[in-house]
């Protein structure tokens, strides 16, 4: 999936170290736990929710082309669990605190038919995949090449572009509902994760320079004007208004 244009990518530091390096600070080891959990669970869900969007699916072919993206998700969950394990932690303690936030965010976005689910699945998960991979430049460099690696488009966003594109088309109306459903994932995704890491010490204060050279208020400013217009971006490609 598309990314912001522009990424800062601390080169010192814990950026600069490997994890064996990096994790010699506890609270650094901690962040990095409570990251690789929130997104262990976050691919778990894709892939359920991928698997249930199949069911809508018109054609066969796009039954089969979403029950591949829902195995690619899988797989990305799989290297962020046997991660977990790696370094010592549970997957199952490192995923449970972040449950909650993540499946309140798909109850209250529950798409209702076939479009809606693909645009959410390219919407608002490019979102999270944005934000993660600004986090992600300032993680040790073991870490930071998992993370990026799990982000990776699993051929979503050509596909749903495609769709929506031909839908708009047959049917200019639809447009117009989409795009209010795109705006509405947008806020509920940044709720979501404000929620998500307000509520983890060691994520928020990572993110907020406490460890792993974090954003300070000016950087976070520039952060979410990138993931801002990636987004508007995104919706362009669709052929929706942001």
């Amino acid at each position: 999936m598309e990314t912001p244009d522009e990424t800062t990518a601390p080169s010192t530091g814990i950026a600069a170290l490997d994890w064996a390096g990096a994790s010699a600070d506890p609270h650094y080891r901690a962040a990095v736990v409570d990251l690789l959990g929130a997104l262990a669970y976050g691919e778990l869900a894709a892939f359920e929710r991928l698997a249930d969007d199949a069911k809508l699916a018109p054609e066969l072919e796009d039954k089969a082309q979403l029950a591949a993206m829902a195995a690619a998700e899988f797989h990305h969950f799989e290297r962020l669990r046997d991660r977990l394990s790696e370094i010592g932690a549970s997957p199952k303690e490192a995923m449970e605190p972040f449950g909650a936030a993540l499946d309140e965010f798909h109850r209250q976005t529950a798409p209702s038919d076939w479009l809606e689910g693909l645009v959410k699945a390219y919407v608002g998960d490019s979102i999270a995949s944005d934000f993660y991979r600004e986090v992600a430049a300032r993680l040790d460099t073991d870490t930071r090449t998992l993370v990026l690696a799990v982000l990776d488009d699993t051929g979503h966003a050509s596909f749903a572009v495609e769709k929506v594109r031909a839908a708009i088309e047959a049917d200019p109306r639809v447009g117009g509902r989409l795009a209010l459903w795109a705006r509405r994932l947008m806020g509920e995704a940044l709720s979501q994760a404000q929620r998500v890491v307000a509520d983890r010490d060691a994520l928020s204060t990572m993110l907020v320079g406490g460890v792993a050279g974090g954003f300070d208020l000016a950087e976070a400013g520039r952060m979410f004007t990138r993931i801002t217009e990636a987004h508007t971006k995104r919706m362009a490609a669709l052929g929706l208004a942001a």
